[in-house]
């Protein structure tokens, strides 16, 4: 995991309320809480829905209180929490919160300085606020998914990492630590309005630059990043398994010729910057890694400077030499598999990992605690149904 540094992590002593979600939510979430942040995790009295299975990494970190925000009684604990937060996120459909009268102006009352971070599919206004979607009806919107796939072929879906999470998700974690920022100065909380359609579509400012300076074609495929160059694929070795070739240099692309032994090809020399060679090209390449298995080319490739590695599975990542190296993995609790350790790291301040997930309800009755709560009425509150105490 990542290395310990000298002082507690960069968001020590800020405090956290989640309401629970899905995805991108606590995602989000899981960022603040790895560089040091304090989260109190607001679940379900009746706990997960049936088609809920608890995420032992995205929600890693936090402390869990089961409340029913339906009853008046669960709604005052939650805004009683709130007086002691920093920051609450939640990432409910746009008016939920407001229904519930935990929205951001009960909550700003109780505490003007609390940054209310909420996560929507398309904003909390518009004409498309209330449409149900998913990952890819947001990225399909923004041009992302048309761009992504080979050409001829239909749009391949990137998992869910442009969208949820590398749109959505860090830009409610960022949109976040800028609000705590500013409340520096300012002694006023605000609404970080984040959502997927709109943060996709930052992602796409490179490409939206590239077709500013007639560099990028809306055709699939047919671009330097989107498969359409020879130099920039996956190619298929003899075991079945894959190399990247990213040689998009020329000392690089030179480099990795030699490497495949297409070195004394005169026609393939500089014919990753002349379109019409790159059919020619493309066949040399896809018969060249062809003839080795993978665990060979990458064995060929180890130390020249050429932007060719092989292409791992998930196990494989973690067993990585470099990620071993810099302990950028470690096991999820309870099982075999792996996790991705705190990113970045900092000079001084530490990032260790965050501890397991909790079940649902897991610390309500030490937050009530901290809350007031004597032992007789977090036994009323239980009996009342407005909060759920975990099994010992």
């Amino acid at each position: 995991m990542s290395e310990p540094g000298t002082t507690p992590g960069p968001l020590a002593g800020v405090r956290v309320v989640e309401l629970a979600g899905i995805g991108p939510g606590p995602f989000a979430v899981m960022m603040l809480a790895d560089m040091g942040a304090e989260v109190i995790r607001v679940d379900r009295v009746t706990g997960p829905g049936a088609d809920y299975t608890p995420n032992p990494v995205i929600e890693r970190g936090r402390r869990s209180i089961a409340l029913d925000l339906k009853a008046a009684a669960g709604v005052a604990v939650l805004l009683d929490l709130v007086e002691t937060a920093d920051v609450l996120v939640e990432s409910y459909r746009p008016g939920v919160a407001e229904r519930l009268g935990i929205g951001p102006d009960e909550c700003a009352r109780r505490n003007p300085r609390l940054v209310y971070g909420r996560l929507s599919a398309w904003g909390q206004d518009g004409p498309w606020a209330q449409v149900v979607g998913h990952d890819i009806n947001y990225i399909g919107l923004t041009g992302a998914l048309h761009a992504i796939g080979r050409a001829g072929e239909r749009p391949v879906p990137p998992l869910n990492l442009v969208g949820d999470f590398g749109g959505g998700a860090a830009s409610l974690a960022f949109g976040v630590v800028c609000a705590l920022w500013e409340s520096r100065t300012s002694g006023q909380g605000q609404v970080v309005d984040a959502n997927v359609l709109e943060s996709t579509a930052g992602l796409m400012g490179l490409i939206h630059g590239l077709r500013a300076q007639g560099r990028w074609s809306t055709e699939r495929g047919a671009n330097l990043l989107d498969t359409g160059a020879p130099f920039y694929d996956v190619y298929t070795c003899a075991d079945g398994r894959w190399m990247a070739f990213g040689a998009i240099e020329e000392r690089f692309f030179r480099n990795a010729l030699v490497v495949l032994g297409l070195g004394d090809r005169d026609d393939l020399l500089g014919a990753h910057k002349v379109p019409e060679h790159w059919p020619a090209l493309r066949a040399a390449l896809t018969t060249a890694f062809a003839s080795r298995d993978r665990d060979a080319w990458t064995a060929a490739f180890a130390g020249v400077e050429s932007c060719v590695t092989p292409v791992l599975d998930l196990d494989e990542a973690a067993r990585h030499e470099h990620a071993v190296a810099r302990r950028g993995y470690a096991p999820i609790p309870g099982s075999d598999m792996a996790q991705a350790a705190p990113a970045p790291r900092f000079s001084r301040s530490a990032t260790p990992l965050p501890a397991a997930a909790p079940v649902p309800g897991a610390d309500t009755a030490s937050i009530l605690g901290e809350l007031g709560r004597d032992a007789d009425e977090v036994a009323r509150l239980a009996a009342d149904g407005v909060v759920g105490l975990s099994p010992a």
